[in-house]
């Protein structure tokens, strides 16, 4: 520690007034001793951390963190407010403010010593001392642990340097050195797993508070931190031993399934640091309740959100997106093979017969029906794995079978996507519902493989065949009906609808269910007229924001900072491949301009397509799949008419925007820029 925090890098009369200005002021002093090497590019990276979830701690304690390439070794900077800073805690500003660098590769002993800070953040007294020192070189002598320079607090012995000797893997709460006679009754056991998305600061503060509740409550509690510097699993006969288990995370559990069929309370890793007693209050309940899961753990990967009370909303957008993300790769993939084969063979291809009966190497017809019933194939996955991965959100992976066998079902009935839907969703229910049924010890282990997929594929298969299959088959053919009934004033009112969705959140939910929509249109062997010129008003709209970003940062770049033209040159190619996240970091930066005059050139474009009759059979491509777009000049027209009518909004917005004196908009806006390229995935 005695290398990574000296005077210079502490701050007693922290000015600033908001988190940014803070992480400014003390990065700044980092560059200073040559320990960060690009002060934006760092800053951009703690904005970054900082948008995944608020780094404010209950106590009045923020931890500014991140692991950044612009880092050159593991430091230290501490900055003191009078005033308080907003850093998100539910208890108000934090006047002890730790920024933590940490280089992109740091190593094990580093990342070792810089969770035991966090731990060592949790006991009141350190933090006492550290609002109560005087100079800056005390407060440095103070984390490092320097009891000749800053005595540590009378019973707090066990200094930052001192924890930093111990492992960050798991650790049993016991009081080895009590010369009490253990309890003839065995004391109740708790296994606990922490972590963050950085893995260096919250994963251990909330290690450290729910240890210290353990030692409260009497219980015995294991936790294993899996933080950055990898971790230790906990022994197999502790697991087996517990009876209840706290998952405190937010990121994915690594090896969730060892915890299986326990009662468990599954939560924030805030939650587990701010309220680590109701914790082990509420899982001993449930142990006494006797709530055990039948095979799995009971939090989804899809689910679970980082903090418990979720409403019924959020959840259910959750489960519709998780089908529609693993359905998509089959779209691309069928449709553009689909495409191909059109492409080369004519429209004719349709009707060739079977590769496996005719199939000469050198004819290109036989490569064009080869692509074509591949893409085919791939097609008929469509509906089962909406449906299969929605109830895997739902019930984790007990409810794929169910989920496929209900989708295959509505693909075999003609329910399409509609009976997709609701076959995920009765499925993943239904799943969800023989997990909540107690069941003996000695059956759990064939739950998940035997007896949850049998009955609740039964139940499935004979609400989707006999109950709501043929309802649904109806609505759907309805909706296809009034598809192909669409023309004139209705068809570019729809366009005009569906380019506003394609560019109000530039890949969200709401650009999904767009998306969505026109490729349950054409796939089919033979769509219809107004299906394909459905997917061609779509593709076309979700192409606008990014080209229009990076033509306006090409004519008025003073308009843009240095990170948004570099950004804009990447959206270019993104853009003509039909990405619409190219344009996530302008609107994350500047969502007010940006998104409004994305939205406006969106709706001009998908109009104009549907007026000029574009069609399209491919769901994916952009520009590359202009040879099998219908009436492509016309196309490209309505694609130009939305990127200036785009362009010129957002400099005509920006251009009115009045600068803030002394302001650096470079940090704050690449922050975002960052930010929202770390968080968004990048697909159509």
């Amino acid at each position: 520690m005695s290398d990574m925090i000296m005077a210079d890098l502490v701050d007693l009369d922290l000015s600033a007034d908001t988190k940014e200005a803070a992480a400014r002021a003390l990065a700044e002093r980092m560059v200073a001793l040559g320990r960060v090497t690009d002060l934006d590019g760092f800053l951009a990276d703690v904005a970054a951390r900082e948008a995944q979830m608020p780094t404010g701690l209950d106590g009045g304690i923020g931890i500014p963190h991140c692991r950044s390439e612009h880092v050159t070794e593991p430091t230290l900077a501490f900055g003191r407010s009078a005033d308080g800073i907003d850093f998100g805690a539910a208890d108000g500003p934090a006047d002890l403010i730790f920024l933590i660098a940490a280089p992109a590769g740091a190593d094990d002993a580093h990342l070792t010593i810089l969770s035991s800070l966090a731990r060592q953040l949790m006991n009141s007294e350190f933090t006492d001392a550290l609002r109560a020192v005087g100079d800056a070189s005390a407060a440095a002598a103070l984390i490092r642990g320097d009891e000749p320079d800053a005595p540590a607090p009378a019973g707090s012995e066990n200094t930052v340097a001192s924890a930093g000797a111990a492992s960050p893997a798991a650790a049993t709460v016991t009081d080895d050195d009590t010369a009490e006679e253990p309890s003839p009754e065995r004391p109740f056991r708790i296994v606990a797993v922490t972590s963050c998305p950085t893995g260096i600061a919250h994963t251990y503060m909330a290690a450290e508070s729910l240890e210290n509740a353990g030692r409260e409550a009497g219980v015995e509690l294991t936790v294993e931190p899996q933080g950055s510097a990898g971790f230790t699993r906990v022994a197999p006969e502790v697991i087996a031993a517990a009876d209840a288990v706290i998952f405190a995370h937010d990121v994915p559990v690594r090896e969730k399934e060892r915890f299986a069929g326990k009662p468990t309370v599954d939560v924030g890793v805030k939650a587990g640091i701010n309220r680590p007693a109701e914790l082990i209050a509420e899982v001993r309940e449930k142990a006494a309740r006797g709530e055990v899961t039948s095979g799995s753990a009971p939090a989804t990967p899809v689910e679970r959100a980082g903090e418990s009370g979720e409403g019924y909303g959020t959840k259910l957008r959750k489960w519709l997106m998780s089908g529609v993300s693993y359905m998509v790769p089959f779209v691309a993939a069928g449709g553009l093979l689909i495409a191909l084969g059109f492409a080369i063979g004519g429209y004719k291809i349709n009707k060739a017969p079977s590769v496996m009966d005719h199939f000469l190497w050198m004819q290109a017809d036989s490569w064009a029906a080869l692509f074509f019933q591949i893409g085919g194939v791939a097609f008929g996955f469509l509906v089962p794995v909406l449906a299969g991965y929605i109830a895997y959100g739902m019930a984790d992976r007990p409810g794929i079978v169910p989920g496929f066998v209900g989708g295959m079902i509505a693909f075999n009935i003609n329910a399409g996507f509609l009976g997709g839907l609701a076959a995920g969703l009765i499925a993943g229910g239904v799943v969800m519902a023989i997990q909540k049924v107690n069941v003996p010890a000695a059956l759990r282990g064939i739950m998940p493989v035997v007896v949850i997929p049998l009955i609740s594929s039964a139940i499935v298969g004979f609400l989707m065949f006999v109950v709501i299959g043929k309802p649904i088959a109806e609505a759907q053919k309805g909706m296809t009906d009034w598809l192909n009934g669409l023309s004139g004033s209705n068809a570019i009112l729809l366009g005009t609808l569906l380019g506003l969705m394609m560019c109000f959140d530039l890949g969200g939910p709401v650009n999904k269910v767009a998306y969505t929509f026109a490729t349950a249109g054409i796939a089919v062997a033979s769509p219809s007229d107004s299906a394909m010129k459905i997917m061609a008003a779509v593709m076309a709209a979700g192409m606008v924001p990014p080209l229009a970003m990076a033509l306006a940062t090409t004519v008025r770049g003073k308009l843009f900072t240095q990170t948004e033209r570099e950004n804009g040159k990447a959206a270019w190619v993104l853009g003509a491949s039909f990405i619409s996240e190219g344009a996530i970091p302008f609107a994350a930066a500047d969502p007010l301009r940006v998104i409004p005059a994305s939205m406006a050139g969106g709706a001009v474009t998908g109009a104009l397509s549907m007026a000029f009759g574009a069609t399209l059979r491919a769901p994916h491509g952009g520009i590359f799949v202009v040879p099998l777009i219908g009436n492509p000049f016309l196309y490209l027209v309505a694609i130009a008419a939305g990127v200036c009518v785009t362009t010129a909004l957002v400099v005509v917005l920006k251009g009115m925007r009045k600068p803030v004196p002394g302001a650096a908009p470079a940090s704050g806006e690449g922050g975002a820029v960052r930010a929202a390229e770390e968080k968004q995935p990048v697909a159509a």
